[in-house]
């Protein structure tokens, strides 16, 4: 059986509610694969994060610094809201993006990102360089944010 989708009827409002209750819904998840990530690490023998990689392909220095911590940080919880913000505009476009709370979401982003993007730009290894260990928790752990980033944008969508 196919969805039908209906027409927005205020296309600017709509995306950018969409937009914001994405945002919002991503940096909660964002935290929730965060610790998520603690009890189930992807990189067990020292390998770097990729917003550890970025950061120094963006000049940073190697060693531990206060500033270079914070600029990972930073990658990491702004690519969490934005992820989370094209999800919400997506979900007002098209609804079925949805499906099963968040976790179909989840799933596509880590095939985009850690099996396709980060891997072309130098940020990780390749897929088939990547332990099976890493793999299974980079698909939990993005099964977790895209069932959060679902659960709260639902949540805010409603009340804006």
């Amino acid at each position: 059986m196919t969805k039908t989708v209906k027409p927005l009827t205020n296309p600017t409002k709509n995306l950018l509610k969409g937009a914001l209750a994405g945002l919002v819904g991503g940096l909660i998840a964002t935290a929730a694969k965060s610790a998520a990530e603690k009890l189930y690490p992807p990189r067990t023998h020292g390998e770097p994060e990729p917003p550890a990689v970025l950061a120094e392909k963006l000049g940073q220095p190697r060693l531990e610094t206060p500033g270079k911590k914070a600029v990972e940080e930073g990658i990491h919880w702004t690519f969490g809201a934005l992820a989370g913000a094209a999800y919400g505009i997506m979900a007002e476009l098209y609804p079925a993006v949805t499906a099963k709370n968040g976790a179909t979401f989840g799933i596509a982003l880590m095939s985009v990102t850690h099996e396709g993007a980060l891997p072309a730009l130098g940020l990780s290894a390749s897929p088939e360089e990547q332990e099976g260990r890493e793999k299974r928790s980079e698909m939990a752990t993005h099964v977790v944010y895209g069932v959060v980033c679902e659960t709260v944008r639902s949540v805010v969508r409603k009340a804006l």
